[in-house]
């Protein structure tokens, strides 16, 4: 026997049936914040603090990011960018 229920809900109603925090306010600053950023200008040394920040495990993280774009990069090129020393 198999049972299918299909529910009609906005993603709004689904985070609340599942409880989940309604995130509206949190993300209302969030651009807000970066409006401001923008309209100041943003530095390099800036834009590299805001990636720090949404990596889960900092500087360690992007490390890690970085080599793993590095090796696909490497691999897409046929390894191109090896250099025999």
């Amino acid at each position: 026997m198999k049972i299918t229920i299909d529910i009609d809900c906005t993603p709004a109603e689904a985070r609340s049936f599942l409880g989940l925090p309604d995130l509206g306010p949190l993300h209302d600053i969030y651009v807000s914040r970066m409006q401001q950023m923008f309209e100041k200008g943003i530095t390099p040394d800036m834009a590299g603090e805001i990636v720090r920040s949404w990596s889960t495990m900092g500087d360690a993280g992007i490390a890690i990011g970085r080599q793993m774009f590095g090796s696909i990069g490497s691999a897409m090129t046929g390894g191109l960018g090896k250099r025999d020393d």
